[in-house]
């Protein structure tokens, strides 16, 4: 299973924000900077992880993002799912496959991909960010 950049980005910056103390702000460009990845690009994701309830996006002077809810009560299975969109591995019907009708490729792609995700409702934000001195040390950028 390969996760779209979109779903990557999403996660990095829910890693990064668990790196943070409680109820601490950061801002898009200082993730995206972190992480030497596009800022526009990222604003999309954080704009969707805030209207899931992922993140608490906080306006004007002195605003910015943090986690919404605790680092234990988010799980990667519904994080992926959310920022995914279409799960299904192969796309049968376009074009139209020849084999539709009598393929059981697309059930055990099916039946992997439910697999995949299970396993990762097993595991919280918290789960892989049990090595937070490390992430804070690779995740602060040089003076």
């Amino acid at each position: 299973m390969k996760l779209t950049q979109y779903t990557d980005y999403g996660l990095r910056t829910l890693i990064y924000l668990t790196t943070l103390p409680p109820d601490t702000l950061s801002n898009v460009g200082d993730v995206a900077a972190r992480y030497a990845i596009s800022r526009n690009h990222l604003v999309k994701v954080v704009n969707q992880l805030t209207r899931l309830g992922y993140i608490c996006s906080v306006r004007g002077k002195g605003g910015g993002i943090r986690l919404a809810k605790k680092p234990t009560e988010i799980t990667l299975g519904a994080v992926i799912r959310a920022l995914e969109g279409n799960l299904q591995a192969v796309e049968c019907h376009a074009p139209r496959c020849k084999l539709v009708e009598h393929c059981a490729l697309q059930q055990t792609l099916a039946n992997a991909m439910d697999a995949f995700l299970q396993v990762m409702d097993g595991y919280t934000l918290a789960d892989i960010t049990q090595n937070k001195p490390e992430l804070v040390q690779l995740l602060t950028l040089p003076p």
